[in-house]
């Protein structure tokens, strides 16, 4: 990697690593602790920041280093713009319109990634990026947020759930396996196509379709054979164990609490439990080998990782207890150390990346 892609790649990250900042300040202010606030709309960009100006630029970039092509970089690019322009107050639009144009180039990388290796989990993440797209085009007609957050989810959902198919071909499970996996894949996708028609009995579709994908990721996946191991492996597999049970609890919500998808502590804990659990810990797990993969820096492992790891479920189960049982307190707080939980992240892996600096000599 030369000097001019290695800036390239901190910039993306760096507007990435700002839209989370963003994104974590602005998801305090919606849970009422009293901080200040850019604007009077600052609170309802939370999502967009989180989802579009954080893990879409994040996977764009990461997907980018992987194709090793120029034109993927725009994904990154227009996804990292497009949360900047959701801070300046313009008509949130025209940021929407940039992040609809990243979703397309996204599905024209696993179509380019396709053709180049034909497999199915190649498949299930252009239909990830398919989803991204239809989140971002329901953002720019101006749908209201819980209307196009399922799609968001189902796009975050299916690029981490074929990543994990990629993987478990080393198992090679069987034909009726698979086909389980592909038909869990499709009913969270008709669930949402139906909630066009009507929205809560496509919610309860859908979450039936993210319980059975969790059972599947539970019983099938590899992290129960890496977590007899140690060091690394033992760290990721525990993240990616309890990240499915998560995305299994919030596939029981999404079904149970439907009607309650558009305000209140309930939606917060169907949210929540996805976001937090499955993809936040999902990043937890894959960070030491995605970030080094993007930034040709070692990041070497520590048994202080599982600190920051701990401390997410824990306050996040604090938080959704909170929501269930209406309890403000426990809401906040629980949010509060979602955050701390994240940032304490940043700081174990910007400290192990300064104590490797030998290696990357």
């Amino acid at each position: 990697m030369n000097s001019n892609q290695k800036r390239v790649r901190f910039g993306l990250l760096f507007l990435g690593g700002f839209s989370l900042l963003m994104g974590l300040w602005a998801g305090m202010v919606r849970l009422g602790w009293i901080l200040p606030a850019p604007t009077d709309k600052f609170p309802i960009v939370h999502g967009p920041l989180m989802v579009v100006g954080f893990l879409a630029t994040l996977i764009g970039l990461e997907r980018a280093v992987a194709l090793g092509r120029v034109w993927p970089y725009g994904i990154p690019v227009l996804t990292g713009l497009s949360s900047i322009l959701a801070l300046t107050g313009v008509p949130f639009q025209l940021g929407a319109a940039l992040a609809s144009v990243a979703g397309v180039l996204l599905i024209g990388v696993f179509i380019a990634l396709y053709r180049q290796y034909p497999s199915e989990h190649f498949i299930v993440m252009a239909l990830s990026a398919l989803a991204l797209l239809v989140g971002n085009i329901l953002w720019w007609k101006g749908s209201p947020i819980f209307f196009l957050v399922p799609w968001w989810v189902a796009f975050l959902v299916l690029m981490i759930a074929g990543e994990r198919l990629e993987l478990s071909r080393v198992r090679r499970p069987s034909a009726t396996i698979r086909a389980i996996f592909h038909l869990s894949i499709a009913v969270i996708l008709l669930g949402l196509t139906y909630g066009f028609f009507d929205f809560y009995y496509g919610i309860r579709c859908a979450g039936i379709g993210l319980l059975a994908l969790a059972l599947w990721l539970l019983r099938y996946d590899l992290a129960w054979h890496s977590v007899q191991q140690a060091g690394l492996p033992r760290y990721m597999a525990i993240c990616l164990i309890t990240g499915y049970l998560w995305l299994a609890i919030g596939g029981v919500l999404w079904f149970f609490f439907a009607p309650s998808f558009s305000a209140g502590p309930h939606y917060d804990a169907i949210l929540h439990s996805i976001f937090l659990g499955f993809v936040v810990s999902m990043i937890f797990a894959h960070a030491p080998i995605i970030l080094p993969t993007i930034t040709g820096l070692s990041l070497p492992f520590r048994k202080i990782f599982y600190l920051h790891a701990g401390l997410l479920h824990a306050s996040l189960l604090l938080r959704v207890v909170g929501d269930l049982g209406t309890w403000l307190l426990l809401q906040q707080w629980g949010g509060l150390l979602n955050v701390v939980s994240i940032l304490f992240f940043l700081f174990n892996n910007v400290r192990a990346v300064i104590t490797g600096l030998p290696s990357n000599r």
